[in-house]
C-alpha cells in the first residue's frame, strides 16, 4: 500500500501517519528507544520502502534534534565523538547502496533485522563497558544498518547503558549520535535522488508531530516502568516483523 492521489485520501493517510509519529517520538523520549524502528514499517505501509526510509530519516532528524536539546546539560561528547567517527562513512556507503538494492529484499531483511533486535536484547541485555574504540566499531555498523534499514537504535541501546548512561545523559547522548548519522544519510540520499520533493513535503508535513512527541515524553520521562515500556517496544517489534515477512 502507497499513500493515495485522492486529496481526501492522503490527507487521511497524512493523519495516520502523523499519530504515528507523535506516539512514537513519545516513546523514544521515554525508552531511549524504538520509535524509529516501530515507525519504519508505517511509513513503508503507507509510503512504499524507498521512500519511507529517507523519510524517516528527516523525522527522525526532527525527533532526535529535539531530544538533544531537551537534554543538553548531560551530553557525553566524547561518545558522541567517537560513535561518529564509525558511523559517519558508512552512513555514505549504505545511503549509496539503498538507490540500488531490490526493494522486496530489503523488506524481508528488514523484518529479520527487527526480530534480530529483540533476540539480541534478550541474550545480551547487559553487555561488558564499551571501551573508546568500541564505540567507533558500534558507530560504523549502526551507520550501515540505518542507512540501509532507518533505524537500529534497539540493538544499539545495550552499550550506551553499558557505558554508564542513564535517563537524560542517556537520551540526549543516543540522541546525539543519531542525529550526525541522520545528517549523513540525508547527504547520501540526495546524492542519488531519494531525497526528492515529496520526501521533504511529507517530513515537513510530519515534523509537528515529531517534535510535540518529543516535548510530550521529555515530560513523562522518569514517571514510568522502564520494563513495562521494553515489553510494549519488543511485542511491537514482533508484530511488524512478522507482516514485513509476509509481505503486507
Amino acid at each position: 500500500m502507497t499513500a493515495a492521489s485522492d486529496p481526501a485520501d492522503f490527507a487521511g493517510v497524512l493523519a495516520l501517519a502523523s499519530a504515528a509519529a507523535f506516539a512514537l517520538a513519545w516513546l523514544s523520549a521515554v525508552a531511549g528507544f524504538g520509535g524509529g524502528v516501530l515507525l519504519l514499517p508505517v511509513f513503508t505501509v503507507l509510503f512504499g520502502l524507498r521512500v519511507a526510509v529517507p523519510l524517516l530519516t528527516v523525522t527522525q532528524l526532527a525527533s532526535n534534534g529535539a531530544r538533544v536539546w531537551l537534554n543538553r546539560g548531560e551530553l557525553r561528547w566524547p561518545i558522541i565523538g567517537r560513535f561518529a567517527a564509525g558511523a559517519v562513512p558508512l552512513c555514505v556507503a549504505g545511503g549509496l547502496l539503498l538507490a540500488r538494492a531490490p526493494l522486496a529484499g530489503l523488506q524481508r531483511l528488514l523484518g529479520v533485522f527487527l526480530l534480530v533486535v529483540v533476540l539480541w536484547r534478550r541474550l545480551r541485555p547487559h553487555p561488558r563497558t564499551p571501551g573508546p574504540r568500541t564505540f567507533t566499531a558500534i558507530g560504523a555498523a549502526s551507520g550501515l544498518g540505518s542507512a540501509l534499514l532507518g533505524s537500529v537504535g534497539p540493538l544499539t541501546a545495550p552499550f550506551f547503558l553499558a557505558a554508564g548512561l542513564t535517563r537524560g545523559a542517556y537520551i540526549g547522548t543516543e540522541a546525539g549520535c543519531a542525529l550526525l548519522m541522520h545528517l549523513s544519510k540525508l547527504a547520501s540520499y540526495g546524492s542519488v535522488h531519494l531525497l526528492g520533493a515529496r520526501v521533504l513535503l511529507l517530513g515537513a508535513a510530519l515534523t509537528p508531530a515529531t517534535l510535540a512527541g518529543a516535548w510530550a515524553g521529555k515530560r513523562t520521562l522518569g514517571r514510568v516502568s522502564d520494563r513495562l515500556f521494553v515489553l510494549l517496544v519488543e511485542a511491537g517489534l514482533v508484530g511488524a516483523a512478522a507482516l514485513l515477512l509476509i509481505g503486507w
